[in-house]
């Protein structure tokens, strides 16, 4: 995650105006290890390609290990084969690999975490008229209003009736318009109640512009 986060005055002040034995103790050794680096992942984080993954198969000390997202969005685990892990949610992970490995166990296959160490590949863009452009980092889904703050806010002179989302997707670069002119001006265009449509969220190598 980036350094120099704005402090919460800031944050909440850009948020309201833009819108209102042995086994066993390897087993719990790894099991605290694996609760650090995650707090703070959303639970639904959605793993991309670069990310750091713990994964530990219970009673089981020879699969218990850190395994890195290829650029293809798989990585190979013993046992299980290939994972594709791009896209999905950790639980969807761990039960992928445990239903690989069940053919291994004449009985029910062991339980199966996995864990996000390290969401390197959640790495979206804000550039243009903000106090802090550059590449920022999450372990979590980021609106256009929480990337603005990571980016330190407007700076001066931005025209925000013209910024653009330039997205990734299998396709090619699209670019998405944004009007967040009305939001800025907080509730003397945004009435109470609920929003009449989500902020969009940036996803993985999204570029938010504020010519």
């Amino acid at each position: 995650m980036r350094s120099g986060m704005p402090t919460l005055g800031t944050v909440v002040c850009l948020a309201a105006a833009l819108w209102g034995g042995a086994g066993h103790l390897a087993a719990q050794t790894i099991a605290e290890a694996m609760d650090s680096p995650t707090q703070g992942v959303d639970p639904e984080y959605h793993v991309n390609p670069g990310d750091d993954l713990d994964v530990l198969v219970w009673g089981e000390d020879r699969l218990q290990r850190m395994v890195r997202v290829l650029p293809d969005g798989t990585f190979t685990f013993p046992l299980a084969g290939q994972i594709v892990a791009a896209h999905r949610t950790v639980r969807e992970i761990s039960a992928q690999i445990r239903t690989n490995i069940a053919p291994n166990y004449r009985q029910a296959p062991p339980d199966v975490t996995v864990a996000v160490h390290e969401p390197a590949g959640m790495r979206f863009y804000v550039m243009g008229k903000v106090r802090t452009p550059g590449g920022f980092s999450s372990g979590r889904a980021v609106n256009v209003v929480q990337a603005l703050s990571m980016a330190g806010g407007l700076a001066d002179f931005a025209d925000v009736k013209h910024a653009i989302i330039l997205r990734q997707t299998a396709q090619g670069q699209i670019v998405e318009q944004l009007r967040l002119s009305d939001v800025l001006r907080g509730a003397r265009r945004s009435a109470p109640g609920q929003l009449p449509a989500p902020l969009p969220v940036l996803g993985v190598g999204d570029v938010l512009v504020v010519p």
